[in-house]
């Protein structure tokens, strides 16, 4: 069993939300029983951004509350979509004239509470419209989107649609902005060592002390691209040519670029990996426009880490060099 600095089992997400609250006062807030806000609220004329999800991936959701990103997040047990009902009641404080994009991750209790959560909205005259992300390409290149699950591309997704719904553009815009994005994002992950459960102690799932895994989910479940680990520029180069063949982007092209480890890689090892993948896209001539080596949605004690390009237009490069306050995606706007 793993040691953690934890208390009550029972209590974890509730001390992890307490002390992120306590930590940036000046950027979120609890609104409810896990339901974190933004400390200073948008203006009531301007699109709120909301999502959920399951703790035990921190920073992800709720470190990316704030300014220019979103508005809610509302979060869940460890590894579990919170009930309809507490999503039901974020759409509540946030209802507008303006509207509603609730951003959520392609896992099927997020979806399912979505669904039921904004079925309730409607009856409730609450102006409400999903996206649904989709950005892990293990399933296959040529798998149907709603075989593919969300994984951290989702986090530079809150940021342009943030930064749009900060600028006054409505619903309708916001979510053809961030439907457009979503479509040019995709995200592969390895994992070296799976996480375990921190209420419980159990491992998720077993990798062979030197083999890997290439498209292992965020939970740890399979990806079906076990393997011998070689070194860092061959899997770095292996996962990118994945994304490469997913998006086609040719010479000139503009591109993101963020390594996002996911518990226990260092970031030494995340610098050598953006190192060449930098080298490769460097040489087929296409530039990385934005980019970002950190830990933005964990797995506990996982190893390993996602790699998530996006092929983005001009508008995107806009949004994502635009201001931003939330506790780990800071920018300071042109």
């Amino acid at each position: 069993m793993v040691q953690k600095f934890i208390n009550s089992p029972d209590r974890i997400t509730q001390e992890v939300l307490e002390g992120l609250v306590a930590a940036y006062p000046a950027q979120v807030a609890l609104a409810d029983e896990n339901i974190v806000v933004r400390a200073t609220p948008k203006s009531q004329d301007k699109v709120a951004i909301v999502t959920l999800g399951g703790s035990g991936h921190e920073p992800a959701l709720s470190g990316f509350v704030g300014e220019g990103m979103l508005d809610c997040s509302v979060v869940g047990d460890i590894f579990a979509a919170p009930g309809a009902q507490r999503l039901f009641k974020a759409l509540q404080l946030f209802k507008r004239d303006a509207g509603i994009l609730l951003v959520v991750l392609n896992h099927s209790g997020d979806v399912m509470s979505a669904n039921m959560a904004v079925q309730l909205a409607e009856r409730a005259g609450i102006k409400v419209k999903i996206l649904l992300t989709h950005d892990d390409i293990s399933a296959g290149l040529d798998a149907p989107n709603d075989d593919r699950r969300g994984l951290a591309g989702c986090v530079p997704l809150y940021k342009v649609v943030g930064a749009a719904a900060e600028e006054g553009k409505t619903l309708d815009e916001i979510l053809e902005i961030g439907s457009r994005f979503n479509e040019q994002i995709a995200t592969i992950a390895v994992a070296s060592r799976s996480c375990t459960h921190p209420q419980t102690g159990d491992v998720i799932a077993e990798l062979p002390d030197g083999e890997i895994e290439i498209g292992m989910g965020q939970h740890g479940e399979g990806g079906g691209g076990r393997q011998k680990f070689t070194n860092a520029d061959d899997v770095t180069s292996q996962m990118l040519d994945l994304l490469l063949r997913k998006l086609h982007p040719q010479a000139s092209d503009k591109v993101a670029l963020y390594i996002n480890g996911v518990g226990a890689t260092t970031h030494m090892e995340l610098s050598i990996v953006f190192r060449k993948a930098a080298q490769i896209l460097a040489e087929q001539g296409i530039t990385i426009v934005d980019s970002r080596i950190a830990e933005i949605l964990t797995v506990q004690e996982q190893a390993g880490f996602q790699m998530i390009l996006v092929k983005v237009d001009d508008d995107h490069i806009d949004l994502l060099k635009k201001s931003s306050n939330a506790p780990y995606w800071t920018v300071i706007g042109k």
